[in-house]
């Protein structure tokens, strides 16, 4: 007989599910009447279902999970039984009554062995696959044959064809869809990836897919387009929320594994923060990733599961320059024509991802809209927006490893010689016209080393070298982020190149200026190689020195004593700046512009206090000291208050003050 089915698949589902049910009472119903088995009980129904399955417009869920799971028939047949009880009142007092006890309605092993010929007891193992994958779920305070069976509430729920994520899974995973078209670079990827899956697809397991990007955002994106041609539904992972407790992992990891064949699942485990030494839970992480046996990506660039089972890793960079305009405009819609002639400038010093480009986009059009209600919006104000916004989406987040310096100063605060004014001059330039240099006139493709711009600032404490980073920063419209080299040098092999790691991969997508102060804990001299210690101290240099010369902002080193740095690395600087102990005609220079023009002063004799042999920060310290004891005094800033600060700060810093620095004041 042809049945025709017009129905919708959970119709079509549904009738299977209940003919098959059917089927199974009829054949219990036979065996409890203990008469002899003949080969045409429950014919007419077994081609009745057989002839509905030839119709239907995908296979029933009974059969699928059956073939999935490598169910035996006994196995398929204790499943079904437990969810008739669920699914049909009429089989559910069926199952009672025959059990012979009033209100019990789950059926129990001991009756699936008396009723099932071909039953097996290894079904009852809790290796095999119905105690396994927790199809069934086993009441433990009975015997095991006497003990109640009832199926698990998702494996219920995908039998009468309704998806959804087991809540066992709740809090672990976050399911991620991408909606945006992905650039043309991050697709030939996906693409590549794709492929991959499929060639493995004919193994036993899908290799591991290792994401090899700073971006989460960018990962993320490309897996979603990798999903969508799998059709695989895409979920988060984040590496730390895995449990530690190995039992809590594997129970986390069944479910996982249940949940991605039931519901057709990729997971994306987000390993960024996953720290290689702390070896336990790397363990629990490799562990994991083992014996997953769904697609799975991994979103790092610094750890890597250790495991004996493919990793495929693939580099992924951020979209191409072009790739970036064409998102700038996309993203600023009617705005971007106006604004075309700036976008080439903010790729040059921004690298960024597809969704921080849409984000910055969507409040730059917002400001424009706000702003040109209000007054004339020119072509200056809409740059201001552009490079300010850019800024404010790239800020990098370094937490306890960088000081955020805010940016006051100006070529006119910076009192040097003008052979450092010009070089500080040509750095900026530098940092400005990079794209041009590297991208549009090529240089870029000759060689990708040394493009990195890298500048030491010498000198003294106080001769000028922060206030300089400032100007720069300033001139630049760039966020400056001040790193304590002293406090990054980790006492631990390995722990300073991953704190340098940390900010220069922050920092990456902002361009942001990076001031390492007091190099001379990290540059010092290369020591001679007598232990690990010291060989790992000059692995750590390199690698400074490396992310110096491939980071795409500016880096600058400070140190107080140029000449403990080992010349091997001053070759590698591009920039190198002494900032001198100011003479007499800079320090008269530093004294006239230290007060702002709101200050009241008095009778100050700049040439006298020129003969203080100290550096510009000193001055300033004293000039502000000054102006507190005369606001106390209610009166304006006189030489008796300057010289009163400026014995205090000799005292800081245990240095006579000289009949001659004083003179006759």
């Amino acid at each position: 007989m042809i049945v025709k089915t017009n129905h919708s698949w959970p119709e079509e589902n549904k009738h299977y599910l209940m003919l098959s049910l059917k089927i199974l009472q009829e054949e219990i119903e036979h065996y409890l009447s203990k008469k002899e088995i003949k080969q045409e009980i429950g014919t007419t129904l077994r081609n009745e279902l057989k002839d509905f399955a030839k119709n239907m417009t995908a296979p029933s869920s009974i059969d699928t999970i059956t073939s999935i799971f490598n169910l035996s028939s006994f196995e398929r047949k204790i499943l079904l039984m437990c969810a008739g009880v669920e699914l049909d009142s009429g089989f559910a007092s069926f199952i009672s009554s025959i059990q012979g006890s009033q209100g019990q309605f789950l059926p129990t092993f001991s009756l699936a062995l008396a009723v099932f010929p071909e039953a097996q007891w290894s079904a009852l193992s809790p290796d095999n696959p119905l105690r396994y994958w927790r199809l069934i779920e086993v009441d433990t305070n009975h015997l095991l044959t006497k003990s109640p069976l009832r199926i698990n509430e998702r494996v219920l729920h995908y039998l009468a064809g309704i998806q959804y994520v087991d809540e066992s899974l709740s809090g672990y995973i976050e399911p991620f869809i991408d909606l945006e078209k992905p650039v043309s670079s991050h697709k030939s990827l996906a693409s590549r990836i794709v492929q991959a899956c499929t060639s493995a697809n004919s193994k036993s397991t899908f290799p591991i897919i290792r994401l090899n990007g700073n971006d989460l955002t960018d990962n993320l994106g490309i897996a979603s387009h990798v999903c969508s041609q799998l059709s695989l539904s895409l979920y988060l992972m984040p590496a730390r929320i895995i449990p530690e407790n190995i039992k809590d992992m594997m129970e986390l990891l069944r479910s996982w594994n249940r949940e991605s064949v039931l519901g057709g699942n990729a997971l994306l485990i987000d390993c960024h923060e996953t720290d290689k030494s702390d070896s336990a839970h790397s363990h629990v992480i490799s562990t994991f990733c083992k014996n997953i046996q769904s697609v799975t990506f991994i979103s790092s660039r610094q750890w890597s599961p250790d495991i004996n089972r493919p990793v495929l890793v693939f580099e992924v960079n951020k979209p191409t320059a072009d790739e970036q305009l064409m998102l700038w405009r996309e993203s600023l819609n009617s705005h971007a024509i106006k604004m075309d002639g700036h976008l080439q400038k903010l790729i040059s010093h921004f690298n960024m991802s597809p969704l921080t480009i849409r984000k910055a986009g969507n409040e730059i059009r917002q400001l424009i809209s706000e702003s040109s209600k209000k007054d004339s919006f020119s072509q200056d104000k809409i740059e201001n927006i552009l490079w300010k916004t850019s800024c404010k989406f790239t800020s990098p987040r370094l937490n306890d490893l960088a000081q955020h310096i805010p940016c006051l100063a100006n070529w006119d605060d910076l009192i040097l010689p003008e052979s450092q004014k010009t070089t500080l001059r040509e750095i900026a330039m530098h940092v400005r016209h990079q794209h041009k240099v590297y991208e549009s006139w090529g240089f870029a493709s000759k060689s990708s080393r040394g493009l990195g711009i890298s500048a030491l600032f010498a000198g003294d404490s106080g001769t000028g070298k922060t206030m300089a980073s400032e100007v720069l920063a300033n001139e630049l419209q760039l966020d400056l982020y001040r790193i304590d080299l002293s406090q990054v040098v980790n006492k631990y092999i390995g722990e300073t190149e991953k704190n340098l790691k940390k900010i220069f991969d922050a920092a990456e997508e902002g361009g942001a200026i990076l001031l390492f102060d007091e190099a001379d804990a990290l540059f010092g001299k290369r020591s001679e190689v007598k232990d690990s210690h010291d060989r790992y101290a000059n692995i750590e240099v390199s690698y400074l020195l490396q992310r110096m010369e491939a980071y795409r902002g500016l880096a600058i080193l400070t140190t107080n004593l140029k000449s403990s740095l080992d010349k091997a690395f001053l070759r590698r600087i591009r920039f190198i700046v002494q900032f001198p102990f100011p003479d007499a005609i800079l320090r008269a220079e530093i004294w006239r512009r230290i007060f702002p023009k709101e200050t009241p002063t008095e009778n100050l004799d700049i040439k006298n206090l020129a003969k203080l042999s100290i550096t510009g920060g000193n001055i300033r310290n004293i000039a502000l000291n000054a102006a507190f004891i005369a606001a106390n005094k209610d009166q304006p800033i006189r030489m008796a208050h300057i010289s009163r600060a400026a014995k205090n700060e000799y005292t800081k810093l245990e240095k006579p003050m000289s009949t001659l620095e004083t003179g006759t004041w």
